[in-house]
């Protein structure tokens, strides 16, 4: 039978998560954070209360906007050489999605050339935050309980079609620092207290699902299009958490949800910095992942690409 390591990059906030995770002695890929002249490596050295408590206070954001880096080579490829040296034959790297920057793909083109000495399996996940770590954890679970990678790959790739982060950014400063909301967009928007539920498309992009007026009323959607999402499964057939960057809006939304009869079952987990600074320290929403039920078989459409 093969010996599976699973890893993920620092962006699945499993180092954010319950402590009962740890135990899954899941690799991570730290990607790296840049702000205000010091380079952090995520999930080691930079704290994510404190870096959302920075953000919402620093004067003059626009010009001390934080930016982010790729792991560097010699870290992916020494997570691949302990891989190796521990005896594993197979690893199955989870990361943050292509599309919000280029860690996939050097991951990706760096496992090329140790496909003689182990085989990697590197896997975008389509979205990031602890939704990407919760398929790393599942993954570790998987390989711990003796199931081949083949198997692994189609039990995740079933979750993936269903997973689901959707959010809401109170202010809309952070995205039209970043860029990401421009022109008559951004002016409108903040002149009309204009705030998007974001969500992660099947590309893996993060993009708006509706624009609502008001943080209030954007959070009071975010709550419905979850209870849709859910329908009647049970609760012991999903796991439902909050996402948040800064505290404000997340108390908000408790109430809201509170008021809507909607329960999260499972602990808040913090937003990755390196995803969070482009958003800014007021996002408030969830992560839904599905359980596969006995009742659920695997089809065709539960495959992942060739990595």
């Amino acid at each position: 039978m093969s010996k599976i390591k699973i890893m993920c990059t620092s962006t699945g906030c499993i180092e954010y998560a319950p402590e009962r995770y740890h135990s899954l002695w899941i690799e991570i890929i730290r990607i790296h954070v840049l702000f205000n002249g010091k380079e952090y490596r995520e999930g080691l050295d930079l704290d994510p209360v404190a870096f959302y408590q920075e953000l919402e206070t620093i004067e003059d954001p626009k010009n001390h906007l934080p930016s982010t880096a790729m792991p560097d080579t010699e870290e992916i490829t020494g997570a691949f050489e302990k891989a190796i040296g521990e005896g594993f034959d197979e690893a199955i790297i989870l990361t943050l999605s292509s599309a919000l920057g280029g860690t996939f793909n050097k991951i990706r083109l760096l496992a090329e050339g140790y496909r003689e000495r182990i085989k990697i399996h590197v896997i975008d996940t389509k979205t990031t935050c602890f939704g990407e770590g919760f398929l790393a954890i599942k993954a570790a679970e998987f390989a711990k309980a003796g199931m081949d990678s083949e198997q692994i790959l189609k039990e995740i790739a079933w979750m993936m079609r269903r997973q689901v982060f959707i959010g809401v950014d109170g202010k809309l400063d952070y995205l039209i620092y970043n860029g990401r909301l421009k022109g008559g967009k951004a002016f409108m928007g903040k002149m009309l207290s204009i705030c998007p539920v974001v969500h992660f498309n099947p590309e893996g992009e993060i993009v708006a699902l509706e624009s609502v007026r008001t943080p209030r009323k954007a959070l009071a959607r975010t709550c419905e299009i979850i209870r849709e999402k859910i329908g009647d499964r049970s609760p012991e057939d999903y796991l439902l958490w909050h996402v948040y960057t800064g505290p404000s809006l997340l108390e908000t939304l408790k109430e809201i949800e509170e008021k809507q009869g909607l329960h999260t079952n499972h602990e808040d987990v913090i937003m990755s910095p390196v995803s969070g600074c482009h958003n800014g320290p007021w996002l408030a929403g969830y992560g839904l992942a599905f359980l596969r039920r006995a009742d659920e078989p695997l089809s065709a459409a539960d495959t992942l690409p060739d990595s």
